[in-house]
Parts: structure tokens; sequence; C-alpha cells
């Protein structure tokens, strides 16, 4: 007899599978074949799992640590970025200053020659002056004066320029209704200069305008 509670097939006959056992630990169960594995086969994939799982640990451990090895060295690669550029920065300063320095020790040395030439210098013009100038004396005086000028030294001071108590140094005055402001009426000795510095102002006879 059958129960009405029995459930059938959609021809009316009883289902052949009703009744038949369902698995449901999936772990027990082969996804390839659907068959139940046997202990052994079990066993193997059980370890399969462990394995996979323990290798998935492994692989995500490992790439933690890579990320935090990658970060460190990001690091490492900034600072070494950054003292870089300091030394870089240090380095172009030196740079700058070594050659400041450069710049001012050849122009102290030129000024310490000239300085000592000036007395030299003197004579020539005195020479010059009383027409004692001439032959080798000439020409070595001539070389001397060229070699001063390329290095930067200049002659200055002429009879009729303006005085200039900066680089004029005034030895004698005198009164002239000639003239409307101090000016030079004659040069005793000539200045000599380089471009940014006064060696030795030129001494000279002033006339000022009459009061």
């Amino acid at each position: 007899m059958t129960s009405e509670n029995t459930p059938s097939s959609g021809s009316g006959q009883p289902d052949p599978d009703e009744g038949a056992p369902r698995f449901v630990d999936k772990r027990r169960i082969d996804p390839e074949t659907g068959q139940v594995r046997t202990p052994e086969e079990q066993v193997l994939a059980d370890a399969e799992s462990i394995a996979a799982n323990a290798e998935e640990t492994v692989v995500l451990e490992g790439l933690v640590e890579a990320q935090r090895i990658a970060a460190e060295r990001l690091e490492e690669l900034q600072r070494s970025q950054a003292a870089y550029y300091n030394l870089e920065q240090q380095y172009s300063s030196y740079v700058k200053r070594a050659k400041a320095d450069q710049v001012a020790a050849h122009d102290r040395g030129v000024a310490s020659l000239a300085e000592a030439l000036i007395p030299v210098l003197d004579d020539i013009e005195l020479a010059r002056q009383h027409g004692d100038l001439t032959g080798p004396f000439a020409s070595i005086a001539e070389k001397l004066q060229a070699t001063l000028s390329r290095l930067g030294i200049q002659q200055y001071g002429e009879a009729g320029e303006t005085f200039d108590p900066a680089v004029h140094e005034a030895l004698m005055h005198a009164h002239s209704a000639d003239v409307t402001e101090p000016t030079v009426q004659m040069v005793l000795q000539h200045g000599y200069r380089t471009a940014d510095r006064v060696l030795r102002a030129a001494r000279v006879a002033v006339v000022d305008p009459e009061a």
C-alpha cells in the first residue's frame, strides 16, 4: 500500500532513487568523479587541502614580508636621495665659494703686485717727463705697463677733470674765477686702480671756484 505522502515520479510510478543516501560531507566526495573517496583517498585529499592552505599561508606571509621589505627599501631610497640632494647642494655651494675665493685671491695678488710696483711706475713717469725714457729702458717700461694693463690695473688722473675726493688726493689748493666746481689743475702723481679698488689715489693740485 502506498502512502499519500509518498512522492512519485512523473509517470505515476515510484521514484527508483527514492530513499537513496544523500552525501552532504563534500570532503568525502571527489569533486571530479562525484564518487565517495576511499579512506586512503580521503587522507590524501585532506593532506592536499592542508598543504594548499599551508602554501596559501606561506604565500600570504611571503607577500606581507615582501611588502615590508619593499617599504623599507623605499624609505632607504628616499633617505639616500635626500642625502644625495643635500650633498649636491653642499658641493655646489663649495664650488661657488671656491671660485669666489680664487677670484678674490687673484685680485689680492694683482693688487699687491701693483702696489709694490707703484714707486717704479712713478720713476718711469718722471723719466718720461724729463725726456730720459729712451732706448731699451723705454721698451721695458712699455712692456711693464702693458702687462699691468692686461691684469686690469689702470693709471688715471688728468688735468681738467672734476675733483673727486674718493679717487683724488689734493696736495695743493688754489682759487680761480674760471671754474665753477673744484677741478684738478695739475696731476702731481698719477693714481692706480683696479675695477673695484683704488690702489693709490691720484695726487693732484686743485683749483676751487672763488667765493
